[in-house]
């Protein structure tokens, strides 16, 4: 590996995103480092062998991106995380690692800790094949260009009167570590229902619903078929069906649907809002979360028309501006801002703008 791991080697290796690489294994790092330089759409900013050299090595190097271990000597991954992302000044960081298999605590406390996405580390020796093109996937995936600042973005007219009665939100990749921040400004005493949407395979749901209710000092559920929205609860979507709210002769229930999404998604944004505008309409509140496509965004119009409100993710704060983007561009968007602020917002129950 060497030096030429740690110097540009041309213009167009400068002009790449910079990826640092933190293993132990120093395998791992010079198979992972020759998957990134082959792909020819990222340069190798350096490989270090734990979490105090990329401290140190981002002291003085400005990286884009960070391949991650989370079992490794000293500091774990999972402890550095945070100091990481200060240190990068945001840098995306994309965790690889064999703790972070199918239904893995270790995933989603990565994704609540700030990483935009995981990835499981093979065996040493199961390196060839599939490993190489999905590192390339999630990478490029990441780094995708984001379109339009949020100056530029027109916004929903302000809706007249009141606040609303139910909170909905969507997200995806970096959506866990926004709904974190956004969580944490909200008392364990709002009562207001809160249903989610993130795009999670469904093995990780019984993690990611237990790391909902520490995060809302509340219960927290993976919704199932007629589930009863009541005060102070909060919901997250199943990861084999989408959420639809219906009306009861007391109130409101979630069914589960399986049918194909428009954004090809399971579970899909667009059915939770579509349905929340239907029974709730003007008193209900949409919120869009950083991740990849569009989804949320022909459901957000729809709360619009019923004269709900959708507030979305500012682009600075995301990992990934694709879903909210989509609705900011669209016109959709009520107010745009980052987490911590829309946290604030739902707590004090005023509408935004």
């Amino acid at each position: 590996m060497g030096s030429t791991l740690t110097t540009g080697r041309t213009v167009e290796s400068r002009d790449r995103p910079r990826i640092l690489i933190v293993d132990d294994s120093v395998v791992a790092r010079a198979v992972i480092a020759r998957a990134i330089d082959l792909s020819g759409k990222f340069s190798v900013a350096g490989a270090v062998p734990h979490a105090k050299a990329a401290l140190a090595f981002l002291q003085g190097q400005r990286v884009d991106g960070i391949l991650l271990d989370i079992e490794m000597p000293g500091m774990s991954g999972l402890t550095a995380l945070p100091e990481l992302l200060a240190a990068s000044d945001g840098a995306k960081i994309l965790v690889v690692s064999s703790a972070c298999g199918d239904g893995a605590a270790a995933t989603i406390e990565a994704l609540s800790l700030g990483a935009a996405d995981t990835l499981v580390k093979p065996d040493i020796g199961d390196f060839a094949g599939r490993f190489s093109a999905v590192l390339d996937e999630k990478l490029s995936r990441l780094f995708e260009a984001t379109h339009a600042a949020p100056g530029d973005m027109p916004l929903a007219t302000d809706r007249a009167g009141g606040g609303f009665d139910i909170v909905a939100i969507g997200a995806s990749t970096g959506g866990i570590h926004a709904l974190s921040l956004l969580l944490r400004e909200i008392p364990a005493s709002f009562q207001l229902p809160i249903l989610i949407t993130q795009h999670l395979p469904d093995s990780f749901m019984v993690y990611f619903a237990a790391q909902v209710a520490v995060l809302a000092g509340r219960p927290c559920d993976v919704a199932t078929d007629l589930m009863r929205i009541r005060p102070g609860r909060v919901i997250v979507a199943p990861g084999t069906a989408h959420i639809r709210v219906v009306g009861t002769s007391d109130g409101a229930a979630l069914r589960l649907s399986t049918e194909p999404s428009k954004s090809g998604c399971m579970p899909s944004v667009d059915p939770m809002f579509d349905s929340l505008a239907e029974v709730f309409g003007s008193r209900a509140l949409g919120i869009v979360l950083s991740g990849m496509g569009r989804d949320g965004a022909d459901g957000a119009q729809k709360i619009i028309d019923r004269g709900g409100s959708v507030v979305v993710q500012d682009q600075a704060s995301s990992v990934v501006w694709g879903m909210p983007g989509a609705v900011a561009t669209g016109g959709t968007a009520c107010a745009i801002m980052p987490p911590a602020e829309i946290g604030k917002m739902v707590a004090s129950r005023r509408r935004p703008g």
